[in-house]
């Protein structure tokens, strides 16, 4: 194993410490216990947002941290939910009297530990709400799960929620809003290769060299199906197919197409999915009018890419156009 890091078990501590460093203009962190606000929380009169989850995937969450998007992220250990307490202590800290919404990706660790730390923040007298985002259409249950995945489809949860907090809207539209996303939204991943977890050293799974998972998780579980590797046209079209038959998207939509990569996947490849993608909606009559190509939900260092589409109204595309401010995510005033 080659990685950048000192003691294994620091690695976490230190990745945000250098974060708090480099993005000061936009976010505070607390160590004990840790999350991420963002630097002029709480904010009076607005609904607080929280987010959060095992590090590894970053940006998620601590990178959507700012004004248009996140007012807190909650990093746990690698691949490992954040623990009650630290929930809830970043719930108090962006708590503005308008109450405090959660997002939450559906794995079974990060499910129970935000429950836990929002029936704490009621007996506080915090107004909490959760949302739990479960986009990916590759498998009914896995190994963390019961009930569909929470994936690349959550940053497009965050970022439309968070533009309704930002506006002011109350804590009851904010909610509806986000579960709206999560609603149209639908992803899919691909792996081409295993990630390796610092603490472990070695990959956290097996893969042949001339073979790829597909419908992967983001923390390497298993998809629907182990092949041999095709060319990307041929994998784009493996992704999609699902991902418009579950909604379904109908020739007319107009639609937000998110092409993420896992974390070791260069941007060369990622537009040449996105390339295939926007073919095969065009085909279907579907309009791209909105996009977004990067890595943003990773699985540390693995080579794969994920697909996510969104489909879009009216509502839905002002809010994606809101203006962001925060070190992954940044357009408007």
């Amino acid at each position: 194993m080659k990685k950048l890091i000192n003691d294994p078990s620091n690695v976490v501590a230190e990745s945000v410490a250098g974060f708090a460093l480099a993005h000061a203009d936009l976010v505070r962190v607390s160590n004990d216990p840790l999350f991420i606000v963002r630097a002029d929380a709480p904010v009076r009169g607005k609904v607080g947002i929280v987010s959060g989850g095992g590090s590894g995937h970053e940006p998620l969450h601590g990178g959507f941290v700012g004004p248009g998007m996140l007012d807190a992220a909650v990093p746990g250990p690698v691949f490992t939910s954040p623990t009650p307490d630290p929930i809830l202590a970043a719930t108090k800290a962006v708590d503005g009297g308008a109450g405090v919404l959660h997002i939450v990706k559906n794995y079974t660790g990060d499910v129970l530990n935000f429950e836990t730390a929002a029936d704490l923040a009621l007996m506080e007298d915090i107004d909490v709400r959760s949302v739990i985002t479960n986009d990916d259409v590759a498998v009914k249950d896995s190994l963390y799960t019961a009930g569909r995945r929470g994936v690349a489809g959550t940053v497009l949860v965050e970022k439309i929620a968070g533009a309704a907090a930002e506006r002011l809207d109350d804590l009851a539209t904010v909610a509806r809003i986000a579960e709206k996303v999560n609603s149209f939204v639908r992803s899919m991943g691909v792996a081409l290769t295993p990630c390796v977890v610092p603490h472990a050293g070695e990959p956290s799974f097996i893969l042949a060299e001339d073979e790829i998972e597909i419908g992967i998780g983001i923390h390497g579980e298993p998809g629907r199906e182990r092949i041999t590797m095709e060319p990307a046209d041929a994998i784009v079209d493996r992704l999609l197919g699902p991902i418009l038959e579950d909604l379904p998207f109908d020739s007319g939509d107009e639609v937000l197409l998110f092409v993420n990569g896992m974390g070791g996947t260069p941007q060369i490849e990622l537009y040449i999915l996105f390339r295939r993608a926007a073919e095969v909606l065009a085909e279907r009559g579907i309009t791209v009018t909105r996009s977004l190509v990067g890595n943003y939900t990773t699985s540390l260092d693995m080579q794969g890419a994920s697909i996510s589409v969104l489909k879009l109204d009216a509502e839905l595309t002002t809010l994606w156009d809101a203006p962001v401010q925060t070190s992954a995510l940044r357009w408007g005033k």
